[in-house]
Order: C-alpha cells, then structure tokens, then sequence
C-alpha cells in the first residue's frame, strides 16, 4: 500500500488577484511570481473558478492548518497582515491554536502542539 502525501491545494475564487496578494501578505511575505505559492514545500494553488460563490459558506468543513515552532512571531505576521481571527489565540491542553479567515470566509489555523517531555 502506498501512503499518499499531500503536496498542494488548489483554492478557487471569484477574485484570485486579491486572494493571491492577501496570501502572500499573510503567509509567504518573500513570495513573488505568479505560480503557485510555496509554503514550506506545500504548494498554494490559487484559481479563477465559476464554479464556486464568493464566499465559502461552509468554511468549518475543511480547515487549513500550519503547525509553528514560534506562536508568538507567527501571530505577530498574522496581526500586522490584518487577518480576521475567528477563534481568539487560545491555549489548549494539546497546545495554542489560533483560527483565522482568508478574504472569501475560509478557515485557517496556527498551531503550535506541546512537545512530550
């Protein structure tokens, strides 16, 4: 059996240029270009679609999640970008979360667990 590995996804959008510029904003200031945008070696693919609203209306059904080594520095990029926090930074027994939304309403999240020790 082969396990797969994920290595993009593809949002689709009424408007991909403010999406695109609000990603890079918010996640991947260094990006330039117009192909798809590396985080970390997962690829953000961001696409024209006639297909979808221009808001997500069930953003809660799949939520993009970044595991973090410094909470603190990536909540400090996320606050100077301007983003949306749907769920307050919070502190959880499994570690700190925090939810954000993107421009058409889907879910993000910054998670750093707590290492065992």
């Amino acid at each position: 059996m082969i396990t797969l590995k994920p290595g993009s996804i593809l949002v689709g959008t009424t408007r991909p240029a403010e999406l695109r510029d609000w990603y890079r904003t918010a996640l991947a200031p260094g990006h330039e270009g117009e192909g798809p945008i590396d985080l970390g070696g997962y690829w953000l693919v961001i696409e024209q679609r006639d297909d979808v609203g221009t808001k997500n209306n069930e953003p809660g059904r799949m939520i993009l999640n970044f595991h973090v080594d410094d909470f603190d520095a990536v909540e400090a990029q996320l606050q100077a970008a301007g983003v949306d926090w749907l769920v307050p930074v919070a502190d959880r027994p499994a570690g700190r979360f925090g939810t954000f939304a993107d421009p058409d309403g889907n879910y993000l999240q910054i998670i750093q667990f707590k290492q065992d020790k």
